[in-house]
């Protein structure tokens, strides 16, 4: 199991095929994005890694998601990551709470309208995320912890 960002994974791996080892490795979320794919080659498959949203893809087999990706490439010209996801939604949230907060935003009306309300599941499979004075992580659901493969052998 490695708890490993980019950068170690890669490093990691790589000198596990130096040495001609070809595990089949389960990694974090930390490792999911295809940047490890793209900077480490080959002896990147064989890792697995975990996540809370799906990878978009443009040939995604759901609709919205195919039509977000689209959009973003088109907006863009790259195509979507995982951390464009991530972006996307941390925006999304922070929008809906300062709509909420109302015309005259200020911190403390910004946690009050996030404290009250609720961040719907998205598109992407996360799952509703409430907050509370007590309560500052989102989401425990099961839900939001598929697990979705990176690459594989």
């Amino acid at each position: 199991m490695l708890g490993t960002i980019i950068r170690e994974t890669i490093g990691t791996i790589g000198e596990s095929a130096q040495d001609r080892l070809q595990p089949d490795l389960p990694g974090l979320s930390a490792a999911y994005t295809d940047l490890i794919h793209k900077l480490g080659g080959p002896a990147m498959n064989g890792l697995y890694a975990t996540m809370t949203v799906v990878n978009p893809n443009l040939d995604d087999a759901s609709q919205p998601v195919r039509f977000w990706a689209t959009g973003y490439k088109t907006k863009f010209n790259e195509d979507p990551t995982v951390f464009s996801v991530y972006g996307y939604l941390v925006i999304d949230s922070f929008i809906r709470g300062a709509q909420k907060a109302g015309p005259n935003l200020s911190t403390d009306s910004f946690i009050k309208a996030m404290d009250t309300m609720v961040v719907p599941p998205d598109i992407f499979g996360s799952a509703e995320a409430t907050f509370g004075p007590q309560k500052r992580q989102a989401t425990t659901s099961r839900a939001c912890r598929r697990s979705r493969t990176v690459a594989g052998r």
